[in-house]
């Protein structure tokens, strides 16, 4: 009977062991995620930062942005989720400042998943500036109030600031994630775009445990 007992110990020792094991994947540096050289410094150093860089012309980016809504919307408060709209040449410059006209002026919410399904649903080209102008004023946003944000010193700044962390992140494909400014993961180094979500939750973790120690 004693020794009954004990192999039902070991076998429940063995059971909780393998179910920790089961919810805390052991996720590598240098397969799953890289590690930055060089940290980039964040926002708020209390937080932990999370930057999803994408484009919205990317077809991979519009087809995560749902999955990355809903997962963004279940963090805790001590995480500080950012998008970054990357710009690899001249010609992504321009959405990339709609996205910023839309965060100044606080439409972010109303447009962002709007412009997505524009270019992936509806097959929309924005061709022009005007084309701009006047798919951002359909959603909220005076016509010379994009225009004369859309030129303004903020939005160059945050377009400079963007390229200086995207070369910082060493991010050269979307869509990707970075956290804390010190770990790029995309969808190829994680398995998938979903999978890409669990590294970064292994790696919120692993940076909230280093912040609160």
């Amino acid at each position: 009977m004693l020794k009954k007992s004990i192999w039902v110990t070991i076998l429940l020792s063995l059971s909780v062991t393998l179910a920790v094991a089961q919810e805390s994947p052991n996720f590598e540096a240098g397969v799953h995620y890289e590690v930055l050289p060089n940290a980039v410094p964040t926002s708020d150093p209390e937080k932990v930062e999370v930057v999803a860089v994408f484009a919205y012309s990317c077809p991979h980016c519009a087809s995560l942005e749902p999955s990355l809504q809903s997962w963004a919307g279940q963090l805790d408060e001590d995480v500080n989720f950012k998008h970054l709209p990357a710009v690899f040449s001249r010609n992504w410059e321009p959405l990339a400042r709609a996205f910023y006209v839309a965060e100044f002026s606080g439409k972010l919410e109303e447009t962002h998943m709007a412009m997505f399904d524009a270019l992936h649903v509806q097959n929309k080209r924005f061709r022009s500036h005007g084309d701009l102008v006047n798919f951002y004023a359909e959603h909220g946003i005076d016509k010379d109030e994009f225009d004369k944000l859309y030129n303004s010193f903020a939005v160059d700044t945050r377009i400079n600031q963007g390229q200086a962390r995207l070369r910082g992140y060493q991010v050269t494909a979307v869509p990707a994630m970075v956290v804390n400014g010190k770990y790029h993961i995309t969808g190829a180094m994680a398995g998938s775009n979903a999978g890409m979500l669990r590294v970064v939750d292994y790696l919120v973790e692993k940076e909230r445990s280093a912040l609160q120690n």
